[in-house]
């Protein structure tokens, strides 16, 4: 049996789906949607390995900083601290709710909800790995946070 495309996979992306892909640490790409405060990388992307329905990367978040107010589209995100202990900010209609997290401790982000990240350690970087249920890392800046509506 020989190799074969899938009849979707773009023909000018030269990597085949029927092998596995390998992205080394320092292989990361920071050619990907960013929001002020924070550094995105990504490691798996339909860009990158040809996925279709997932992205995965890194986020970097410098020593007392926060990033931007944003969402990220319909996709849903799950988040792993890898080192650091950043926080995670949304709006559920009666103010501001703040998850403190540390290493090893996991964050889901449904789809469209309004947040940020921020690391209050003035000396230690945050430094997450996040998983996204689309191919591509989607982000939408917000100039403030507000409560998502349940339809």
């Amino acid at each position: 049996m020989t190799d074969q495309f899938h009849p979707d996979f773009p023909a000018t992306a030269g990597t085949p789906r029927t092998r596995l892909h390998h992205v080394k640490a320092g292989e990361l790409d920071g050619d990907t949607a960013q929001t002020a405060g924070m550094r995105r990388l990504a490691a798996i992307s339909g860009k990158r390995v040809g996925s279709e329905r997932i992205w995965m990367g890194e986020t970097h978040v410098s020593p007392d900083t926060a990033s931007a107010n944003h969402h990220h589209g319909e996709s849903e995100t799950a988040i792993y601290v890898v080192s650091g202990h950043p926080s995670f900010v949304f709006h559920d209609g009666d103010g501001e709710v703040r998850i403190d997290t540390g290493p090893g401790d996991y964050i889901f982000v449904p789809p469209f909800v309004p947040h940020r990240e921020e690391n209050p350690d003035p000396d230690e970087p945050a430094v997450v790995v996040i998983s996204r249920s689309t191919q591509e890392a989607i982000v939408v800046n917000l100039p403030e946070l507000y409560p998502l509506q349940e339809k």
